[in-house]
């Protein structure tokens, strides 16, 4: 009797995995190198562990993270048996070329172009403050025009994606609980590119970190994260990169330009092993909580010991 409970509880918790690759079943996206499409449902669905972005357009916040984030944490993520990486970005190649290029991106990290965002939409991500709207209705003979860059003004204030300003405002308070190492990783990789600002750090010849400015503050440079580290690097993301290159990087659709991202990653056997999608810009998957997750016991492991037990 326990063994059959045992067995209905993990096809239960198993076919709940499933139904959430399902969302990306038969959805694709190109290849930036060779524009071949990929399948994202199967690739999720395989028997390899698989970890996929759904970025947002080249030139926004959520997807430069995305893309430095997992840069550090692809070795980490190995090490968790993980070893197909794809991140999918709202660009044409020549802007998601141009990405790659500002952020020296591993060639292990496989980048997709989905111009249109069908990939993100079809997972499930926010499309951010009024998607469908091109006013502001105030009374029935008055209306505020209201276009794309409009909406993404509205964004950074909260409307339509509520965890921007906690996100914007956390970047300068640091936290004294959880690391984030991939923010150095960045921020040296920024200095050596010679973005500004380009003092955080001290590099050596060889462009190792030497030291880390907010690691000296006082009473807080010991923090895990300390304040304004996170800060600073998004205002080197900020200028060096979205806006000196704005041109390269800036989407070609502009029903783009307010959608968040998420990303997923496949179990190996045809499930999820964990999800996320963006509540607001900046805010984007937090991959110590991912390596949480994966260390975690698996819920139908634990589900069906506590059956045992």
């Amino acid at each position: 009797m326990v063994a059959a409970l045992s067995c209905l509880v993990a096809a239960v918790l198993a076919g709940n995995g499933a139904f959430g690759l399902q969302r990306l079943s038969g959805i694709t996206a190109n290849k930036l190198v060779g524009g071949a499409p990929v399948d994202l449902g199967a690739a999720l669905a395989g028997d390899k562990k698989t970890v996929v972005v759904l970025g947002t357009y080249a030139a926004d916040f959520n997807a430069i993270e995305y893309c430095q984030r997992l840069q550090h944490y692809a070795p980490k993520l190995r090490e968790r048996g993980y070893d197909d990486f794809k991140i999918v970005l709202n660009a044409e190649p020549a802007a998601a070329r141009a990405l790659v290029d500002a952020l020296d991106l591993d060639e292990n990290l496989e980048i997709l172009c989905d111009p249109s965002g069908a990939a993100g939409r079809a997972f499930g991500v926010s499309r951010g403050w009024k998607p469908d709207d091109d006013e502001i209705r105030i009374t029935d003979e008055f209306a505020i025009p209201l276009n794309a860059y409009g909406k993404l003004f509205g964004m950074l204030l909260g409307l339509g994606a509520w965890a921007t300003l906690p996100a914007v405002i956390g970047g300068y308070v640091g936290n004294p609980f959880t690391p984030q190492p991939w923010i150095e990783d960045a921020l040296a990789q920024g200095m050596r590119k010679d973005r500004f600002p380009g003092n955080a750090l001290d590099l050596d010849a060889s462009g190792a970190v030497t030291s880390n400015k907010f690691k000296e503050l006082p009473g807080v440079g010991s923090w895990p994260r300390p304040p304004l580290e996170l800060a600073t690097l998004r205002l080197q993301n900020m200028v060096g990169i979205s806006l000196a290159n704005w041109d390269a990087l800036k989407p070609d659709n502009l029903a783009t330009l307010t959608q968040l991202g998420g990303c997923v990653l496949s179990d190996g056997n045809g499930g999820v092993a964990y999800e996320w999608t963006d509540p607001g810009i900046c805010a984007v998957a937090n991959f110590e909580e991912i390596l949480k997750a994966l260390d975690a016991p698996a819920k139908d492991d634990a589900a069906v010991e506590a059956l045992a037990a």
